[in-house]
């Protein structure tokens, strides 16, 4: 990945003599960088400071957020039929049953107790548009289903025509945000993987609750990563570089993947591109892997991924570079 921006690195070193016990709840500070860069990045209007908590990183939210809400045996979790495996492991934790999501249409009779919606996703790079996901709102509304929404890439779409849109948006939502949570990183936007960072936003009795059990659990992120974070949503900046590093990558990694007979489904969006050559996902690892490039198969995000691979944009640019040389190499077809 690409390095800490100085401004995250400076205001994590300054808050570095914080011996006290932090709040799960995050400084007010902190909730409030969290809001103002909710209503300027993403057009949530007028965001509640207080609807928002802070997370050791989006990954033991979503893993552990069934078991927070108090969902359990006999109860199902709604998930994409290509998606982030944590949203399963999640609904095995807790002992509910994962149910795959292709159309709300088809699930038939028996409540959701959470459906899980991801866009841009993970690993194809779909983006929803507003029109779906007010569809989804609606629908989990009618049946007291929660709804939340992964977006943790919302920054990061590729299609001007369609770029991605928050379920917290007033033309998604309505201006409530009742039933709803939206998940969001810092991992990918601003280089923050290493210091687990992330915080969700949403419906404010949800939030409440999950405080409340998190304070006990001792779910609660460093103060000075809570300063950490305060930076990097406060500075566009630092963002705006890192889309453009992303861009040039996925625009090369694209010319090159798709000259050496490699076709591109969806990845409209988000830091992946959704690759086939219409083999089976292990001929074309392996092929990859033979050439030195290492990929995700599609396998491993649900069956229907079993001709992809997903081609990640996180490497540096020495080694992207280096990736589109060998995939524009004599010899790559041979392997």
């Amino acid at each position: 990945m690409d390095p800490v921006p100085d401004v995250v690195q400076a205001a994590l070193a300054a808050a570095a003599n914080t011996p006290g016990y932090p709040a799960t709840h995050g400084t007010s500070a902190l909730r409030e960088a969290a809001a103002g860069w909710m209503a300027r990045r993403l057009g949530v209007v007028s965001p509640d400071p207080a609807a928002i908590l802070p997370l050791i990183g989006a990954k033991e939210f979503i893993a552990w957020l069934p078991t927070l809400l108090g969902l359990g045996r006999g109860q199902r979790i709604g998930i994409p039929a290509l998606a982030y495996p944590t949203y399963a492991v999640g609904a095995r934790l807790a002992g509910a049953e994962a149910v795959v999501v292709q159309s709300t249409v088809e699930l038939g009779p028996g409540r959701l107790a959470l459906l899980w919606v991801n866009s841009p996703s993970n690993p194809t790079g779909r983006v929803l548009p507003p029109a779906h996901l007010r569809k989804l709102v609606d629908w989990c509304r009618e049946r007291d289903t929660i709804l939340v929404s992964d977006e943790c890439y919302l920054e990061f779409g590729w299609d001007d025509d369609q770029p991605p849109v928050s379920v917290l948006h007033p033309e998604v939502c309505e201006g409530s945000a009742e039933g709803l949570l939206a998940v969001h990183s810092l991992s990918k936007r601003s280089n923050l993987a290493g210091y687990r960072a992330g915080f969700v936003a949403g419906d404010p009795a949800l939030i409440k609750g999950l405080l409340e059990v998190r304070k006990h659990a001792g779910m609660i992120v460093p103060a000075p990563v809570q300063a950490a974070m305060i930076a990097a949503l406060g500075d566009d900046a630092h963002v705006d570089a890192q889309r453009r590093r992303y861009r040039r990558r996925r625009e090369l990694l694209a010319q090159a993947l798709t000259a050496a007979g490699f076709v591109i489904d969806d990845s409209q969006g988000g830091l992946y591109l959704w690759a086939t050559r219409g083999e089976e996902c292990w001929e074309t690892v392996a092929r990859l892997a033979d050439a030195g490039i290492l990929v995700a198969p599609g396998v491993f995000y649900g069956p229907s991924g079993a001709r992809h691979v997903r081609v990640a944009l996180t490497a540096t640019d020495e080694r992207v570079e280096a990736a589109v040389r060998r995939l524009q190499s004599e010899t790559f077809d041979e392997r």
